[in-house]
């Protein structure tokens, strides 16, 4: 692992593989949701109208990308909407489950856990013995009515509705309904994932339902298989990567790297990680690049270090104070812009980087805005996470 003169990974590579693996160039792009989503591993879902943008950015013909993508999510259940990385909820391929539950969910789950213990402790909120009878009765009910509302579940267990002050005496003081909290424990535990929502593609109020059954797997073969698999994908990443997407200690990354052979190519900011055999150069797209990406996209949310394909001093006109990034536009495998949709449904766009783009990446670009708006048709899409740029141009 990592032996030998290591080969360069330059930026004009990177971003080569980029174009290709994450299904943005024409020629790469899919021909349904679940390839998108097999393809980069984990869609964001924190947003929810973000995962359909993500994925109609990646098909082929985006004109059924709600239907095809409502259709993989809640009638075949190919798709699952559940927590991962980071206690980040997710839209992950279904058979990705009990590697996920295993790599991360096991971890995030007794810590949050733990944390609602404490916090009604603290409260003076019944004890461990109390919750865990609410927790098997509002399981219970859950698979009676297969999916459901928090609200729906306090029908058949009243308890769910009790309440407990949250940090008492502290400036951040709230009340915390049991449900809430439970419910997040529960996803955490992968228990249940979230349901189809209450109203359309981009409504946040979703319903609770069973998580699909999984095996329980070993969790350094789990952590190692997700690596792998992302590895694929994003590779070459740095340790600081693939510690910050996972979300793992560093002896778990390392211990990762070693069980799947991966191997170093030196990069411009370091040492890069690919998975073994990934070390020879990639061809690139055929022909230059435009799209245009959700906010908390999977790409450029995919990386710590992105000064490769994003350049810093775009960065506080595209991120939010807690570094969430925005709608952005792409040119050839980097960062060039923002765009939003006004009320009437126009996509507009703006190229920030010195010099634009020329005249083929202004034309790609408003090829890629036009047939954005084309299939979101009468729908008004606005992001869970505003940056600045992005609600001077939605006006």
């Amino acid at each position: 692992m990592g032996s030998g003169k290591q080969r360069h990974v330059g930026v004009a590579e990177r971003r080569a593989r980029l174009g290709v693996r994450h299904r943005l160039a024409a020629a790469a792009r899919a021909a349904r949701p679940e390839e998108v989503a097999e393809t980069l591993v984990a869609l964001h879902g924190s947003d929810p109208a973000a995962v359909y943008l993500a994925v109609g950015a990646r098909l082929a013909e985006p004109a059924r990308t709600v239907a095809e993508t409502e259709r993989a999510l809640y009638d075949d259940g190919t798709l699952v909407r559940m927590h991962g990385m980071r206690r980040t909820v997710f839209v992950f391929p279904t058979e990705l489950t009990a590697v996920v539950h295993a790599s991360t969910g096991l971890t995030i789950a007794a810590r949050v856990r733990a944390a609602l213990l404490k916090d009604m402790a603290k409260a003076g909120a019944p004890d461990a013995a109390w919750l865990a009878a609410v927790e098997e009765s509002a399981l219970a009910a859950l698979a009676r009515r297969g999916q459901a509302t928090a609200a729906e579940l306090a029908q058949d267990e009243p308890r769910l509705r009790e309440q407990f002050v949250y940090a008492a005496g502290k400036s951040y003081e709230g009340v915390h309904t049991v449900s809430t909290r439970l419910l997040m424990v529960l996803g955490a535990e992968g228990k249940v994932v979230r349901g189809r929502p209450l109203g359309s593609w981009t409504s946040s109020q979703f319903r609770w339902a069973p998580a699909p059954p999984h095996p329980e797997l070993d969790v350094a073969g789990a952590q190692a298989s997700l690596l792998e698999r992302w590895l694929t994908v994003c590779g070459p990443a740095t340790e600081d990567d693939l510690k910050w997407w996972t979300g793992w200690k560093v002896t778990d990354v390392r211990r990762a790297l070693g069980a799947i052979g991966a191997e170093t190519v030196a990069l411009d900011d370091g040492t890069g990680w690919v998975v073994a055999g990934d070390t020879e150069p990639v061809a690139g797209p055929a022909e230059p690049w435009a799209a245009l990406l959700p906010g908390l996209d999977p790409t450029a949310m995919g990386w710590q270090g992105r000064d490769w394909y994003l350049a810093p001093e775009l960065r506080p006109l595209l991120f939010d104070r807690s570094g969430n990034v925005g709608p952005t536009v792409w040119w050839d495998g980097r960062v060039v812009g923002s765009w939003a949709q006004r009320a009437d449904g126009e996509i507009v766009w703006r190229v920030l980087e010195p010099g634009g783009v020329g005249r083929e990446g202004e034309a790609a670009i408003a090829v890629e805005a036009e047939r954005l708006r084309g299939w979101l048709g009468a729908t008004r899409v606005t992001p869970r996470f505003r940056t600045p740029l992005e609600r001077e141009l939605g006006g």
